[in-house]
C-alpha cells in the first residue's frame, strides 16, 4: 500500500512535504537528509514511503531512496524504536553508516543521534548486527574508504579475501570491523583476517 509517491512537490516544511499525485496532495513527513534531497517547489519528485497507522491517525512517511526505507522498516522492528526516532536516525546517519555502525557494534556513533541513549543503541546492534544487508554494508564500507586507481583499498581486501575462499558476506563484515586509521591494502587484509580467525 502506497511504496512510492511521484508528482510536483507543492510544499516543504522543516519535517514534511506535499507531494501533488493525480490531483492529491499527499502530506509525507521525511527527515532532514530527505528533505535536503528534493527538489524545489514546483519541481517533480519521487519519495518511496511507508503509511504507519496508529488508534489516532495515518502517517505517510517518506524516503529518498529504498535503501533508506528498508533500513527504516528494520529499525521500526526492534522494541521500543518508533517512525520518530527511526527518521531522527536515518536524520543523522546515512543507511551505510548505519549499517556499518550495527555490524561493528558502534553504539557510541548511534547514541550520538537524538533520541537514542546507549540502551537503545545497544538494543539496535544486538537485533539488527545479523540482519544488516551485505550490499548494503559493503558500500558502506567503500564510502568510508579513499578512492585509489584500481578501487578502494576496502573494496580491494574485500576481493582479496574473496579469493581466499571467503563469502561476500564475510570478507564485507570483517573489512567493515578493520579500524578506521588503517589504509592499505595490506593492513586492512591483514587486520581482517585476524577477526575471522577469532571468530572462527
Amino acid at each position: 500500500m502506497l511504496a512510492s509517491i511521484r508528482g510536483i512537490v507543492l510544499d516543504k516544511s522543516m519535517e514534511s512535504a506535499v507531494l501533488e499525485a493525480g490531483g492529491v496532495g499527499f502530506e509525507v513527513q521525511v527527515g532532514t537528509r530527505t528533505l535536503a534531497s528534493l527538489p524545489e517547489v514546483g519541481k517533480e519528485a519521487r519519495l518511496y514511503t511507508y503509511l504507519h497507522i496508529r488508534e489516532d491517525a495515518m502517517v505517510l512517511f517518506g524516503f529518498g531512496s529504498v535503501e533508506e526505507k528498508q533500513m527504516f522498516l528494520k529499525l521500526i522492528a526492534v522494541s521500543g524504536v518508533g517512525p520518530k526516532v527511526g527518521m531522527n536516525i536515518l536524520s543523522s546517519m546515512t543507511p551505510q553508516e548505519i549499517a556499518v555502525a550495527l555490524v561493528t557494534g558502534d553504539a557510541r556513533s548511534i547514541a550520538r543521534v537524538p533520541g537514542i541513549g546507549k540502551k537503545t543503541a545497544e538494543r539496535l546492534i544486538l537485533e539488527l548486527k545479523e540482519r544488516v544487508d551485505d550490499q548494503l554494508l559493503t558500500a558502506g564500507v567503500h564510502a568510508a574508504a579513499p578512492a585509489s586507481d584500481g578501487g578502494t583499498p576496502a573494496r580491494e581486501a574485500v576481493d582479496a579475501l574473496m579469493a581466499l575462499g571467503y563469502s561476500s558476506t564475510e570478507a564485507s563484515r570483517a573489512v567493515a570491523a578493520v579500524p578506521a586509521g588503517l589504509s592499505t591494502v595490506e593492513e586492512i587484509i591483514v587486520a581482517a583476517l585476524g577477526a575471522l580467525d577469532r571468530g572462527k
